[in-house]
């Protein structure tokens, strides 16, 4: 039997340079999708596939993401006086529960590699999920809980992979294709970093969700610096893959890549217009902006 993921890193130090000067003053995980932070979709995605402890490594500037997370008593006592019972319900409903979020500092800018081993006293000798809250995921069930389910049959390491156009594998960190094991998950057996497309080992490309096996702090308390003078996380899951396996998980449903701007908007264009309490308003504004079919 898999030992079962109940923890969740969130790495959210990064200081979102290309969304200033709105990312200045406020941590660009709190940029809304809507009506909802990038880092809350990547929390109740967590929860929804059963995560117990969300642990997010910070950096300087980012507190306001461990309030958001925390009770705020003088809005909740307005809401209360003015009656304002679905919005309290609404912030009820969003609020861990006690003791169920952790936070570390991630004190220098080296990398997705350094900010997950920054969470390793946190996470301790069990597996533990990844999540990146730039890359916001739309689908029924959650990609982390489809990533789950697949670990429960599987073990080992997984990868939630999604379909790229096979002209742009050079923008992502694209996987082999090994042995197909069941109807979402396969064998992967090589990993590269943004190939050309003509030595590309297929279209499936790393959409910003892992469940690892613990044994990566070690690799990663060792690993030279890579790409972009950082340490790079896909440097150490390479060298895990010599000593255990890792498998993909076909993510079914859509990507949005919040750390670009037309990923944000197109986001907010989509969780807009699959919401009821809006989308028959925003239609029609939608078609106006498109303007007259040719």
């Amino acid at each position: 039997m898999s030992a079962p993921i109940r923890k969740a890193v969130f790495p959210v130090a990064g200081l979102g340079t290309r969304f200033l000067p709105a990312t200045k003053a406020m941590p660009k995980e709190m940029l809304t999708v809507v009506d909802r932070p990038l880092i809350q979709y990547a929390v109740d995605e967590a929860r929804e596939a059963g995560i117990e402890h969300f642990i997010f490594v910070t950096g300087r500037n980012k507190a306001v993401i461990e309030d958001h997370f925390d009770v705020q008593y003088e809005l909740e006592a307005t809401l209360s006086g003015r009656g304002k019972s679905e919005a309290l319900a609404l912030l009820a409903k969003d609020l861990p529960k006690p003791g169920s979020t952790s936070f570390t500092r991630q004190q220098v800018p080296l990398g997705l590699g350094h900010a997950v081993w920054c969470a390793r006293e946190l996470v301790g000798n069990e597996p533990f999920a990844v999540l990146l809250p730039d890359m916001v995921m739309k689908g029924e069930p959650s990609c982390l809980r489809q990533m789950v389910e697949a670990y429960n049959e599987t073990g080992g390491n997984v990868l939630a992979v999604s379909e790229c156009d096979p002209a742009e594998t050079n923008q992502y960190g694209v996987v082999g294709i090994g042995a197909e094991l069941t109807n979402a998950a396969f064998r992967i057996n090589a990993m590269v970093e943004k190939p050309k497309p003509e030595v590309a080992p297929s279209n499936l490309y790393i959409n910003g969700r892992y469940i690892l096996q613990p044994q990566i702090f070690d690799l990663l308390s060792k690993q030279e610096k890579g790409a972009g003078n950082e340490i790079q996380l896909t440097d150490a899951m390479l060298r895990l893959m010599e000593k255990q396996y890792f498998y993909g998980c076909r993510f079914d449903g859509e990507v949005y890549d919040c750390g670009n701007k037309v990923g944000f908007l197109a986001a907010n264009v989509a969780f807009a217009l699959s919401r009821p309490d809006i989308a028959e308003e925003f239609r029609p504004e939608i078609e106006r902006l498109m303007g007259p079919k040719a």
